[in-house]
Parts: C-alpha cells; sequence; structure tokens
C-alpha cells in the first residue's frame, strides 16, 4: 500500500456530450478503483449523472474502511478483520477506527478507562423510558433515547468546537451498551441493572442484560468473547445505507446525537440491520428439517419470490469475510451452551450443510453470510430477534462516530445534495376550485 495515504491525480477522463467534449480528473485511493471527480459536470456541461443508490458514485474520501467485495476483504485502518477479531478486542479496535493506528498500552488504558467509568446515563433517563409502551421495540426505544442524548449533554453538542466533539464520541461509545441494555430490560419487564465499572466492555453489557436483583450471574467469558467478536466485526462497513445516512445527517451541522440516532432508524430497516432478524424469521417459517427440500427448491425457482435469508451479500460476490470468523463463534456458543435439540438450529446447521455443498449454491456463491450465523447465536445466547438489531446499532456506533468526525474535520466537506432526474409535469396554469 501507498505511503500516500491521499488521494492523488492519475489522468483525465474524456466525456463527450450534445454539447460537446469535456475533461475530468481522474483520482486514484491507496487501494481499489479510481474515481472520475465529477464535481464540476453540472457547471461544465449543465448535466448531472443518474446513480440510483449511489452504487457508483463515492460520496466521500475516506481512509477508514476498505471492502473488495470480489476478494472477499474487509479492512479497518489497512487492517484484515480477521486478524482484529482473532487478536484484537472491541475497545482497542474502537481506538483504531477512531484514531487510525492501534493503541499503546498506556493510550489503550486511558481509553478503556474513560470508556468503562462514564457508561452510566443521566438518572433522569430512567423515567424517559417508561414513556414507551411496555411492548415497544428495543430500536423504537434506541431511535428516542438516543436523540434524546443532546437534551441531557448539552457540553458536548457544538461540532465546530474540537473538546466537544471529543467528548461526545467517548459518550456515544460509552453509553450505547448502557441504552441497549435499558431497552432490551424494558421490553422484557425486567428492572434495569446498573453498569459494573470491575467489568469490561462486553462483559458488562452482557450483565447489564441478563443479571437480575434476585440473583448473582457471572458471564461467561466464551460468551463476552463471542459478544466482543460479534461487535467488532460489526463496528464499520464503509459507506452503507446507516453510515451514509450518519454522514448526510451531519452535513447539516446536527449534532452527534441526532445523526447516531439517524443511522439508528436507517439500521431498523430489513435490507439493512434487520438481515439477521429475517435470516431467523426464515428459519422459523421453515420450521423442520423435513421442510428445508421445500424451500430449497423455491429459492432456486426463477418465478418463486421466495429468498433465502441470511445467503450472499450485495457487496461480497465472494464468501463474506466476517462470515468465517462467525462461522467459528457460532459454534462456540452453542458447545458452550450444550444446545443440541433446538429445531431452529437444526434447521440452520442443515441449511448451512447444504450451502456449502450444494452446486446451485457454490455457482451462485450463495454462501451464509454474517447474518446467517450472527442471528444463530444471539438467539442462542438469549436475545430475542427485536435485540438483534439493536445489538448492531450498539456496535456500528463506533464505526458512525469514526466517520462523522473525519467528515467534520474534512475541509472539502458540504451538505449533501443529491439531486433528481425529474419526470413529472412541466408548468401548469392553476384551476379554480368550482372550475375542476
Amino acid at each position: 500500500m501507498s505511503k500516500d495515504l491521499n488521494s492523488h491525480p492519475a489522468g483525465k477522463a474524456r466525456l463527450e456530450t450534445v454539447g460537446g467534449a469535456h475533461e475530468f480528473p481522474i483520482m486514484a485511493g491507496t487501494v481499489g478503483p479510481s474515481v472520475i471527480d465529477i464535481s464540476k459536470l453540472y457547471a461544465e456541461t449543465g448535466q448531472f449523472t443518474y446513480d440510483p443508490g449511489f452504487t457508483s458514485t463515492a460520496s466521500c474520501e475516506s481512509k477508514i474502511t476498505y471492502i473488495d467485495g470480489d476478494a472477499g476483504v474487509l479492512l479497518y485502518r489497512g487492517y484484515p478483520i480477521d486478524q482484529l477479531a482473532e487478536k484484537s478486542n472491541f475497545l482497542e479496535t474502537a481506538y483504531l477506527l477512531l484514531k487510525g493506528e492501534l493503541p499503546s498500552k498506556r493510550e489503550f488504558d486511558e481509553f478503556s478507562h474513560a470508556i468503562t467509568h462514564h457508561t452510566m446515563v443521566h438518572e433522569q433517563m430512567r423515567s424517559f423510558f417508561s414513556g414507551f409502551r411496555r411492548d415497544a421495540h428495543p430500536m423504537a426505544i434506541m431511535c428516542g433515547v438516543v436523540g434524546a442524548l443532546s437534551a441531557f449533554y448539552h457540553d458536548s453538542t457544538d461540532i465546530n468546537d474540537p473538546h466537544q466533539r471529543f467528548v461526545a464520541s467517548r459518550r456515544l461509545i460509552a453509553k450505547m451498551p448502557t441504552i441497549a441494555a435499558m431497552a432490551f430490560k424494558y421490553s422484557v419487564g425486567q428492572p434495569f441493572v446498573y453498569p459494573r465499572n470491575e467489568l469490561d466492555y462486553t462483559a458488562n453489557f452482557l450483565h447489564m442484560c441478563f443479571a437480575v436483583p434476585a440473583a448473582s450471574y457471572q458471564v461467561s467469558p466464551t460468551l463476552a468473547r463471542a459478544m466482543d467478536r460479534i461487535f467488532i466485526l460489526h463496528a464499520d462497513h464503509e459507506q452503507n445505507a446507516s453510515t451514509s445516512t450518519v454522514r448526510i445527517a451531519s452535513s447539516s451541522g446536527a449534532n452527534p446525537f441526532a445523526c447516531i440516532a439517524a443511522g439508528i432508524a436507517c439500521l431498523w430497516g430489513p435490507a439493512h440491520g434487520g438481515a439477521n432478524e429475517a435470516a431467523l424469521n426464515m428459519l422459523a417459517e421453515i420450521g423442520t428439517v423435513k421442510r428445508i427440500p421445500e424451500f430449497v427448491a423455491r429459492a432456486k425457482d426463477k418465478s418463486d419470490s421466495f429468498r433465502l435469508m441470511g445467503f450472499g451479500h450485495r457487496v461480497y460476490k465472494n464468501y463474506d469475510p466476517r462470515a468465517r470468523v462467525m462461522q467459528q463463534t457460532c459454534h462456540e456458543v452453542l458447545n458452550e451452551l450444550g444446545i443440541k435439540d433446538d429445531p431452529l438450529l437444526d434447521v440452520a446447521m442443515e441449511l448451512e450443510r447444504i450451502a456449502l455443498s450444494d452446486e446451485y449454491f457454490i455457482e451462485k456463491k450463495l454462501y451464509p453470510n454474517i447474518d446467517f450465523y450472527s442471528g444463530i447465536t444471539l438467539k442462542a445466547m438469549g436475545f430475542p430477534t427485536t435485540m438483534f438489531t439493536a445489538l448492531f446499532a450498539l456496535a456500528r456506533t463506533v464505526g458512525w462516530v469514526a466517520q462523522w468526525m473525519e467528515m467534520i474535520e474534512d475541509p472539502s466537506q458540504r451538505i449533501g445534495r443529491p439531486r433528481q432526474l425529474y419526470t413529472g409535469y412541466t408548468e401548469r396554469a392553476y384551476v379554480g376550485l368550482d372550475k375542476r
């Protein structure tokens, strides 16, 4: 990889339109496709580009995460995701995403201490939760509570103040597990459990979720490590829908808590963060191993709208590199918990076997993805499907914060303003109500 971590000119692209020929700079990054800088396209040609979903458009320059979907590569600040999941921990990975480099021992100790000792939320927020219906979806609660943080922490909402940005970033990372755990406890009708400073980030989260006042709760090291890996694997994923939402919200100058709440709202969609919940719902629909051939046949039938959720990936045309780690983690959790007679897990394991051996799945590269394995793992750990996306949001907060900070500090950033191809009426004269 080049030592120059900035984009640099790599030639020019020639575009011929009805108005004549124009040249636009080609910019190259350190790795991956080069881009054509069309920022002056409208000024020079009077035309826009048309790119629904922005799948061929680079909306920003970033140094945080790199994906090569064809090769099945995911790098955080240059480090392969499997190495981080195996050798690192979530807080160290969080520091890496935020700062760009792995921390020294002193830096990690300071960062870990700061996060650990800011996990409590304002006590008044307990009453805020009671405003939700008892059966409210945890993501609905998280959207509201995270957005409300700006009403409690006025001293970290000025995005133009570097110190306030610093404080806000740490507050969000520290308090998100507490908020997620409170949303979980509220949804199941149990009392809130306060964070414990003697526990690490992930163990503390599991304790807040599963401890009850009536009995002691010991966090399993295997489950804590599994949860930590899940957090690492979901921490960032380049310019996906929710990250782009955070960036476009922050481009308006919105406070960081509002921006992260916007990201949570976007993540809630079943095509994005809700995919692992959808995968588990699909397993429930199949029901038993005996019915798998029926659903596999439907998946292969082009005239049938049924899709096997949790297989294949929009970005990864090869095997999802996160799925390899998640597969191992999933089986570690199942072995730790001794789960052998769960019909849903029986269906999942048989589907996994078929997907990794059936020629149709191999040819179409419909490998089990991270959502398939994470859904099984989280269910085995005791989380209801309604919590899956909330856990995703907890982990992705680190990536959102890193992307938010990078955007705020980028001198070239502008307010997001996509254009359109208008196909409606041209100008019409108003007709009075009595003549219509």
